[in-house]
């Protein structure tokens, strides 16, 4: 057996294009002589990603200090955290002024995935120009400022100095404090910009965004929600989401008990509340990466702890967790368009620019709310998916509390968008966005109903499926500036729809839905054209869920773009075993559309599956995709089926192993027990692996987890060095590297019911570069069915 290496030598060099970063990001610095500027790091390394090609071409067009950033000599740029999405790559900055961070400084560079920048949306509207750093107003002075725009103060979290940029009115120093207490509408936690000569409140910012067991509106029952166990306990915090425990409001305490069953169907209970909760977000968090390719609420795989017990009528996000209230019948409200709307409001400020302003948080929120619900798809009389908000919980005692394909159905929720919007009620002021949202994603009048009327009586037609909105939303988002307002919403909609559809089918429905809602058109907005003929397609809906052995029905839309009218031919890959796809007809005109039927086999495993439906027409082809959920059969007996899961025989099998991995010492310390699995770890070029063979039995559920501990001699924040792939049968389904390294351990999981009736081989591949070591040391392992 080896010894691994610990104190691996350093490396003498460093390599070419490491980055230096400073705090959040790339500092982009300016130079003494105006109007120019140069990088602060090194050129990143070759070949690049997408994201790096992004980031490198966007620090060099930032560097450049383009007009549209109206940047002066004494402004620096912090790059944050590229975002991918659908091919686009948005490259987040924000703005100082001789070192003091500017309000409304931020913007946002897209390109595509070759590294060209494609589009840029900045907050600021002039330039700062020359301004003093020096207040006239003590920070005490705007401490109670601020503390007086609340009724009552428990604490002032922080104040800070900041350059106020936003809006038309000249940039102007400002203390910044962020105040704890309550307001008008009950628990608040207030950013409030002072003026530093004048002692004028600047502008506000309100952080408080109000909006298996047994659970009360989610069903049918039982639930699967994922939970930790330890020590022969289990916390009702799942392992694949980070920091999202489900806790009792009155103490902060995340629920346990000696079993893994919970809740018992009352909704006045709050471990059941609980369950709800952990269900929808859970789902959300599964819908996030299916859909949109998103890492997690808060982009990083993890959300913040859910509070159930609030003592008010309410629930509420605000910044560091989500509390949960009642309604008027002291039932816990955690349904899914309550719950999912929260965690909606943690997303949209974890992308650029912060929380949506000018009226538009709340119906940003919704869109998450009514997304969720369509993706789980609940039957009756649980969750459907119905454009309502509120109405399982029946906040009031009057039903549902917005509605988003007739707002105005709510007393005092306006349809139409009006110059008086971003100045009123935030929840009032959601409904011409919740109304635009219906339109673009149902149309008009979809089969089925519900009719949405329009504000200027035009038809909008066909819908692009509530995937495809949400999708159009969050791109939006990522190009979001602290800025945002419906006007924007609207440029901002309509590029992303160009960026995902070149056909423009998407970008005309968009445009179609805001000028129905009467959002005017802006000089901002970009234009849509393809050259010869051309069509659009759409499944509606997007997602179904049927039991193994029987069938469901979806409609395909085909919609004309550009030019003379083709003939499309259907067809459908991407099914799951024993699963058939046909078409009725299975060639349509473009304007046309067609029935899907997706037949399922007794023995189709059961998992969500994504299907790529291809319309090929004449001169040019366009997917679509339908999420397919093939149910459980329930039929099967719960089993782990890794054998020497935890390595404590003290020899290999049934593992296949490369030599030595099976180890004991001292060096690195088991989960559990003495023995561990432990991968690399030598500071030279080398590769490790365990591999094991197993059966999932059909109709099983099939969960692989498994404890991982890395540690590096790698000091690099940037770059991937040392690699850990997870694969089942070759295909990766978790990968790592040196910048992943942790203290202790960390539970990962995967869900392999997609892998129901097969023989599947696990396997833990590393590969080590060729000095300053990796250790990847798993333990605990396990295929658990259920």
């Amino acid at each position: 057996m080896h010894t691994h290496v610990r104190n691996a030598r350093r490396r003498g060099t460093v390599r070419s294009g490491t980055a230096v970063l400073a705090a959040a990001g790339l500092v982009i610095a300016g130079l003494t002589a105006a109007g120019t500027a140069a990088v602060a790091a090194p050129t990143p390394p070759a070949p690049e990603s997408s994201q790096q090609l992004a980031a490198s071409s966007a620090d060099a067009l930032v560097a450049s200090r383009p007009a549209f950033l109206l940047a002066g000599p004494q402004e620096q740029f912090v790059r944050g955290q590229v975002a991918s999405s659908n091919g686009s790559q948005y490259v987040p900055y924000e703005r100082t002024y001789s070192g003091v961070p500017v309000v409304g400084g931020d913007f946002v560079v897209v390109t595509n995935g070759a590294g060209q920048v494609t589009y840029n949306s900045v907050a600021q509207q002039h330039a700062i120009g020359t301004l003093s750093t020096s207040p006239s107003l003590s920070r005490d002075q705007a401490e109670k400022v601020a503390s007086a725009q609340l009724k009552s103060v428990s604490k002032v979290e922080g104040t800070r100095l900041v350059v106020y940029a936003l809006g038309d009115a000249p940039a102007a120093l400002a203390w910044e404090s962020t105040v704890n207490g309550v307001g008008d509408d009950g628990y608040s936690r207030l950013s409030v910009d002072v003026d530093a000569r004048t002692g004028a409140v600047l502008h506000t910012q309100e952080h408080v965004l109000h909006g298996s067991g047994t659970g009360a509106w989610n069903g049918p029952a039982p639930l699967t929600i994922n939970t930790t166990s330890s020590g022969g306990k289990f916390t009702m915090s799942p392992t694949n989401i980070t920091n999202m425990p489900c806790q009792d409001a009155a103490n902060n305490t995340t629920f346990s008990k000696t079993t893994d069953t919970w809740g018992n169907g009352d909704a006045t209970s709050k471990e059941t509340g609980c369950v709800d909760a952990e269900y929808v977000a859970q789902g959300e968090f599964r819908m996030l990466a299916q859909w949109l390719g998103r890492n997690g609420m808060d982009g990083n795989g993890g959300a913040w702890p859910i509070r159930v017990g609030l003592a008010d009528v309410n629930a509420y996000y605000d910044g560091s967790q989500v509390q949960v209230g009642h309604n008027n019948a002291n039932q816990w409200i955690s349904a899914v368009d309550v719950l999912a709307h929260e965690m909606g409001h943690g997303i949209d400020d974890h992308t650029p620019g912060g929380i949506s302003g000018s009226g538009t948080q709340e119906f940003i929120a919704d869109v998450y709310g009514a997304s969720t619900e369509a993706f789980m798809n609940e039957p009756a009389p649980y969750a459907v998916p119905d454009f309502l908000v509120g109405n399982q919980v029946n906040l009031v005692g009057t039903g549902p509390i917005r509605n988003m394909y007739n707002p105005s159905l709510i007393s005092n929720n306006p349809n139409c968008y009006s110059s008086s919007i971003p100045s009123a009620e935030v929840h009032a002021a959601a409904g011409p966005g919740n109304h635009w949202f219906y339109l673009l994603a149902q149309g008009s009048n979809p089969p089925g109903g519900p009719t949405s009327p329009t504000c200027n009586g035009s038809t909008v037609t066909g819908g692009v499926g509530v995937q495809n909105a949400l999708k159009i939303v969050y791109n939006a988002q990522l190009m979001k500036t602290t800025a945002s307002s419906y006007l924007k919403y609207r440029t901002w909609t309509l590029q992303a729809a160009k960026n995902l559809d070149p056909s423009c089918g998407q970008f005309n429905t968009v445009k179609a839905a805001w000028d129905a809602v009467s959002v005017p058109a802006q000089s901002s907005d970009p234009t849509c054209t393809v050259a010869g003929n051309d069509f659009s397609m759409a499944v509606s809906p997007s997602t179904g869920s049927v039991n193994p052995g029987s069938s469901l029905t979806a409609t395909v839309s085909t919609t004309l773009t550009n030019g003379s009218a083709q003939t499309v031919n259907l067809s459908a890959s991407g099914l799951p075993a024993g699963a058939t796809a046909s078409f009725s007809p299975a060639s349509v005109s473009t304007g046309g559309t067609s029935q899907l039927t997706v037949s399922t086999a007794a023995s189709t495993p059961p998992g969500t599956y994504s299907v790529t439906i291809t319309g090929a027409g004449t001169s040019t082809t366009h997917t679509a995709t339908f999420s397919l959920t093939v149910n459980g059969t329930g039929v099967c007996t719960p089993a782990q089926l890794l054998g020497n899961a935890g390595f404590e025989t003290g020899s290999a099998a049934p593992w296949t192993t490369t030599s030595g991995v099976v180890d004991n010492s001292a060096s690195e310390a088991a989960h559990s027990g003495s023995w561990k699995a432990w991968l690399n770890g030598y500071g030279s070029a080398h590769t490790d692996s365990a591999s094991q063979t197993v059966t999932i039995p059909t109709g099983c559920r099939a969960t692989l987890s498994y404890w991982l501990h890395i540690d590096t001699a790698e000091t690099t924040t940037t770059t991937q060095y040392d690699k850990l792939t997870v694969s089942v049968n070759g295909t990766t389904v978790a990968s790592y590297s040196n910048l992943d390294k942790n203290t202790g351990y960390a539970q990962k999981s995967v869900d392999l019911s997609s892998y129901a009736g097969q023989s599947v081989t696990l396997k833990f591949n590393g590969v080590e570069d060729s000095s300053l070591q990796t250790s990847f040391v798993i333990d605990d392992t396990a295929i658990q069915t259920g």
